[in-house]
Parts: structure tokens; sequence; C-alpha cells
């Protein structure tokens, strides 16, 4: 993901709504939105390469996603593992979001630059190798692009105002959808300095992404009501900007 919008215990019927945008090279080989067949507990879409993910859910009630942080001024470590491991291991698994973030705090330096978002019923945690550990969030709603949790960037605090306006007019998948389908150039000064260049600023500022060779694949959407019920929802795009094909799948509270 390039782009993740949520809001965690501020609406009476969702603990958590969330929006996200993935990111990414058009030829990278992806599989849209689905229960895995070695995972059946588990949705989400597949990075085919990696095999992992960069947002999924669980029957039970876990969730992660993963951005990657932009920084054209540093190394890449050798050989860095997929950050879209960091999501599936934790949707796979059973660690508590608190050991989860903290063992990936301590393991961070072998990764390329990401923020890691994991919460089950009881918690959400975030965490990032390019900050200061992990933090346990609390009520409210938050944005995370390609820097740190909040970091003000044009599209950040434009979709966490738009994320505010659909909490109070009524969250659903459709509205959140549409909140995401913005390509809205900034302008040049609001723009952040990440090293790429400002034509590439320019092209990566929109909240979504339309470029033939990298751009925004799909845009989800996800609501965990306070039973525990999960609602997701999954929209590809075209190298051309243009829609493909929408899935919707509704989880029912599980043990």
């Amino acid at each position: 993901m390039c782009l993740i919008l949520f809001a965690w215990h501020v609406h009476p019927r969702y603990r958590l709504v969330l929006a996200a945008n993935r990111d990414e090279f058009h030829a990278r080989a992806s599989a849209p939105a689905a229960f895995w067949e070695d995972q059946p507990h588990l949705l989400g879409g597949r990075d085919l390469e990696s095999m992992g993910t960069w947002l999924g859910v669980t029957r039970s009630g876990r969730v992660a996603a993963v951005t990657n942080v932009r920084d054209g001024r540093n190394d890449v470590p050798p050989n860095a593992p997929s950050r879209g491991q960091l999501a599936s291991d934790f949707l796979r698994g059973a660690v508590a979001p608190a050991q989860f973030a903290a063992r990936t705090s301590r393991e961070g330096p072998a990764y390329r630059g990401f923020n890691l978002l994991v919460g089950d019923r009881d918690a959400l945690w975030w965490t990032s190798n390019r900050g200061d550990g992990a933090l346990r969030l609390e009520p409210g709603i938050y944005g995370v692009a390609n820097d740190l949790l909040d970091t003000p960037w044009p599209k950040v605090t434009a979709g966490k105002a738009a994320l505010e306006r659909v909490l109070r007019s009524g969250p659903s998948l459709a509205n959140l959808l549409a909140l995401l389908d913005d390509i809205h150039v900034f302008a040049d000064h609001e723009l952040p300095d990440t090293g790429v260049g400002l034509e590439r600023e320019r092209m990566l500022a929109p909240v979504r992404i339309v470029s033939p060779l990298y751009g925004t694949r799909c845009s989800s959407a996800v609501l965990v009501e306070a039973g525990g019920g999960t609602q997701f929802a999954e929209r590809s795009y075209a190298p051309d900007g243009s829609e493909q094909a929408s899935v919707y799948y509704a989880l029912k509270n599980a043990a």
C-alpha cells in the first residue's frame, strides 16, 4: 500500500474504518483480493512474486497493512526481504499485535523502508523501520503514505479530512472507495522532497496515481464492526487509470 487512511474506535458501529490505495508497478504480478487456498482464513490481495500481501484481514478479526517509505537518498539493504511478508506473517499467526510490532521494530533494519499496521479485536499498533519503535494507537483518525504516520503530506491531510466527512455522513464501502478515487495533483510547493526529483514527486502526489508504468493498482475499503463482522471491498485499476473489476466480501464474526 502507499496510502492508508483509517479511523480507530471513532464511529459507534465500526471499531475500524479503513481506506487504502496500493501503488505498484503494473508489471508486477498480483492476485486480486480473495481467500487464500493455503490460508483459507485469510482474505487479501497477493503479490505473486513474494507471496505476501499489502492488506489483509482474517475471519478472527486480525488486520494488517503495509506501505513503503520513499527515500531516494538512502541505500537499499542487500537481499532485503519483501515487506509484504510482514503483513502476511502477522495474518497467518496468532502473535498479539504488541508483540509482533515490537519484534518487527527489532528486525526492521533488514528491510527497505516500511510502515506496518497490525491489529486485532483489542488493539491496533503501528511501527516503521524509519521511526522510534512501535506505537499502540489510541482512538482517532490517522493517515500514512510513504513517510511516518501522520506526516502531513498533501494526500494524507486531504485524505484524513475526506475520511472525517465520511464518518459524519455514515461510512460504507462505496463511499470509502469514492474518497480514494481522487487524481487531483497538488501544487509544487505542497509536495514533499524525498530525493526522487520534482517530476516524480508530481506523479506520485495524488491520492490515486495514474501512470502507465507505476500507479494505483487497487483501492481497498474495510469496515470492522464492533461486534466482530468485517466488510471488505477491492477495486482494481488498469495502467491507463480505468476501473476494472471490483470484489466484495462479508466475513461473519468468528472465534
